[in-house]
């Protein structure tokens, strides 16, 4: 049975691993043609793929569309922090 968050919600629709839309989204803390680090009500989300663009970004709805091969999405555990994999993370290694 699926258990819901304390009046949060977050939708996922993923077309043909090309068109990703996502409710739910607080803040784009990062993003990059390869991963996108997203902040959602939910927790922190991030995207891994190629190709990757912002196609509609609406933060006081909560709403992001992303375009490009979509390869992976995966949450990051409650109470970590993000690696700074992204443009910046690259960056300054």
């Amino acid at each position: 049975m699926v258990e819901q968050g304390k009046g949060k919600r977050q939708e996922l629709h993923l077309m043909q691993r090309k068109l990703l839309e996502i409710s739910g989204v607080l803040n784009v803390d990062s993003f990059d043609n390869e991963e996108f680090l997203l902040q959602t009500e939910l927790g922190h989300l991030t995207i891994r793929g190629h190709n990757l663009h912002i196609k509609n970004l609406n933060l006081e709805q909560g709403l992001v569309s992303i375009e490009g091969q979509v390869n992976s999405l995966s949450y990051l555990d409650p109470g970590s922090r993000p690696n700074g994999k992204g443009l910046l993370g690259k960056l300054f290694r």
